[in-house]
């Protein structure tokens, strides 16, 4: 047999390797660590540990790094990660984009934390801005779901209660019903701290750092770019308001 003709039949069988982002699509990249419920569990306080938080921001800033990222949003063991919908990276395959952010979140947080950890990663797409308004927004209010579904599950156990009795305790709860409990436990779910409730968001911004040029002998000002980090976002129609700005 030809040596090409095997090699080009063996490439024919890469399904899904010339799946691509469409040109000008808004593009997020979500990755989620896999089986961290017994992780966390395991090597944290619960429900909410500022340790594992700054570990899921470190690797959330090197996404945003290695992609060359707008935004970057973290919640509980999950990063989204906007990319520029003009971005040529990996020229806009699905198969690298999953797989190398997935890889470079797992190898981000093992290194932070000296201890091996997996992410798995998927691709969400978007026409404009609005949808990508609409999915951070989704993704925020996900954020605030999970907190108080935890703080109430970890309240619970705290209390004496076993897996099954707390999760049966929160069956067909509502939000107001499970504000109670926390409230009857000494809680007050409106002052736990934000980044709990809404999430941490990490984007570039520019600064001007002073310098001086030998040359001319005098001072000047550079312009820079950092990344900065906010664990007080706004919510609702405000975070909407913030990121329609941060993107335009």
């Amino acid at each position: 047999m030809d040596g090409e003709q095997f090699a080009a039949g063996q490439r024919a069988r890469e399904w899904f390797h010339s799946l691509a982002v469409p040109p000008g699509a808004w593009t997020v990249l979500r990755v989620d660590g896999r089986a961290f419920s017994r992780f966390t569990e395991q090597r944290f306080d619960k429900p909410f540990d500022l340790r594992f938080s700054q570990l899921m921001v470190e690797a959330a800033r090197t996404l945003l790094t290695e992609f060359g990222a707008r935004y970057a949003y973290t919640e509980s063991d999950e990063i989204s990660v906007l990319l520029d919908p003009r971005t040529e990276i990996f020229g806009r395959g699905v198969e690298k984009l999953v797989s190398v952010s997935a890889s470079i979140t797992s190898a981000a947080f093992t290194h932070a934390m000296g201890e091996p950890a997996h992410f798995d990663s998927r691709v969400w797409m978007g026409t404009g801005p609005a949808d990508v308004l609409d999915y951070f927004s989704w993704r925020q209010a996900d954020a605030a779901r999970s907190a108080l579904n935890g703080w109430c599950y970890w309240t619970l156990r705290k209390d004496g209660r076993s897996r099954e009795e707390a999760t049966r305790a929160l069956e067909g709860a509502d939000a107001a019903a499970k504000n109670e409990l926390l409230f009857d436990h000494g809680v007050n779910f409106n002052d736990i701290p934000m980044w709990q409730r809404r999430g941490v968001g990490l984007w570039w911004e520019t600064y001007e750092r002073p310098g001086y040029d030998p040359m001319r002998e005098v001072p000047v000002t550079a312009t820079r770019r950092r990344i900065r980090e906010d664990r007080e976002l706004p919510m609702k129609e405000r975070y909407r308001e913030f990121l329609a700005e941060l993107i335009a």
